[in-house]
C-alpha cells in the first residue's frame, strides 16, 4: 500500500521504518559511501577511509518524551546513544557534536540540568563534546537533541558478521528503557520501580575485546527501537543465518515482567538504551560473559542463544514449555518517542 504521509510508526524501528529508509531515503541519495561500511549497509554507523585507517561516523536524533525520566534524561540519552553506535562497530569514541533545537519559553533550569547531564555522561566514557549548534523555535517541541560522533576502530565490527556455531550474548535485562518511558509518560505506577538502562557501553565492549580479542567478536548491535526482536532479526537477515534463542536464558527484571504482563506488551520488542547484543566465536563465550559481568553495565550478562544453519534469516525461540516459535520483526516500537 502506497502512503502519501509519514506516520509515527515510520520512525519507530522495525519493518515500517526500513521501508521508509529504503524506498524514500536511499533511493534519493546517490553518493552513499566513503569507506568500507556505507549507507547501503544500514549499520549503526558508517566508515571513512582516511590514510589507511577506518574512522567510524554516526549520528542520532533524540526526541524522547518525557525529557526527564527514571534513570536519565535527553542529555544522557544523546551521549549514550551515539557512543553506543560507535562502540558496537568496534570504534573507540574520539569526539562528539551535539545540536539542540529548543522551544521558545523552555525552562532555563531544565536546559542547564540537561547540559550537566551531557557533561557527566561524556566524562564517564570519556569522550569530549567538541562542537555543536543551537536553535530556538516557536513549535511546541520541548527540546530535541541531535548527536554525532566519530571513533577509530582497529577492526570494524559489523552487525552482519554472525557465523554458524557462534554464541549470542547480552549484557543484561531487556525492555527496561521502553517500559520506564511508558510508565513515566502515562503515569502508570507499578509495585516495583521501572528505571531506564540508558548508559554508554564503550568500557564494557572494550573489556570484552581485551579479554577475547576483536577477531572473536563477530557481530554487535544495540537493541534500541524495536528491542531485542528487531536487533536479532536484522542480524540474522544480514548474515543469512538462523538465530536460536533460549527464552529462559534471556534476562528480564521482575519490574519489567510485571509491566509486560499488565500492559500485554512483550519486553522483546521494547527499546533498550544500555544493552549490546554481541555474537562471539565458539569457545570464547564464557570468557566474554565473565568480562561483561566484571563491568558495572554487565552484572546480569547472559548467553542467550546460538547461531544456526537452519532457518536462514529467521529468529527462533525455545519457549519455557519446550516448544519453538519464530520471533517476528516488529512493525515498529510500541512506544513512540522512546529515544
Amino acid at each position: 500500500m502506497k502512503l502519501d504521509r509519514i506516520r509515527m510508526v515510520d520512525g519507530a524501528g522495525g519493518e515500517a521504518m526500513e521501508r521508509l529508509i529504503k524506498e524514500i531515503i536511499l533511493d534519493n541519495i546517490t553518493l552513499r559511501s566513503a569507506g568500507k561500511v556505507s549507507l547501503d549497509d544500514l549499520d549503526d554507523g558508517a566508515t571513512i577511509s582516511l590514510d589507511g585507517e577506518d574512522i567510524v561516523f554516526t549520528i542520532d536524533g533524540h526526541t524522547v518524551k518525557p525529557i526527564f525520566f527514571p534513570g536519565g534524561d535527553i542529555g544522557k540519552l544523546a551521549v549514550s546513544g551515539t557512543v553506543n553506535d560507535l562502540a558496537v562497530m568496534g570504534a573507540k569514541p574520539l569526539a562528539l557534536a551535539i545540536s539542540l533545537i529548543i522551544e521558545d519559553g523552555f525552562s532555563m533550569d531544565s536546559l542547564k540540568n540537561i547540559m550537566i547531564s551531557i557533561d557527566k555522561t561524556g566524562k564517564d566514557v570519556p569522550v569530549p563534546i567538541i562542537t555543536g549548534d543551537t536553535k530556538v523555535v516557536e513549535d511546541k517541541i520541548g527540546i530535541f537533541a541531535i548527536s554525532a560522533g566519530i571513533g577509530k576502530a582497529d577492526k570494524i565490527v559489523r552487525d552482519s558478521g554472525a557465523r554458524v556455531g557462534d554464541f549470542v550474548l547480552i549484557n543484561g535485562g531487556i525492555g527496561e528503557h521502553g517500559f520506564a518511558i511508558m510508565s513515566k509518560r502515562e503515569g502508570i505506577d507499578f509495585e516495583t520501580s521501572l528505571v531506564s538502562d540508558v548508559s554508554p557501553l564503550w568500557s564494557l565492549i572494550e573489556d570484552v575485546a581485551k579479554c577475547i580479542g576483536w577477531e572473536n567478536i563477530h557481530a554487535m548491535k544495540d537493541p534500541t527501537r524495536g528491542g531485542l526482536s528487531e536487533a536479532l532479526n536484522e542480524m540474522a537477515s544480514k548474515a543469512n543465518v538462523g538465530i536460536e534463542i533460549d527464552e529462559e536464558s534471556v534476562p528480564i527484571k521482575s519490574s519489567v515482567k510485571a509491566a509486560s504482563e499488565m500492559l500485554g506488551i512483550s519486553p522483546f520488542i521494547m527499546a533498550n538504551e544500555g544493552k549490546v547484543v554481541m555474537i562471539v566465536a565458539d569457545g570464547y563465550q564464557d570468557d566474554a560473559i565473565e568480562a561483561m559481568r566484571k563491568n558495572k553495565n554487565g552484572k546480569d550478562a547472559a548467553i542467550i542463544g546460538r547461531v544456526i544453519r537452519e532457518y536462514p534469516g529467521k529468529v527462533i525461540i525455545k519457549t519455557k514449555i519446550g516448544g519453538k516459535r519464530f520471533i517476528e520483526r516488529p512493525i515498529g516500537d510500541p512506544v513512540p518517542r522512546v529515544c
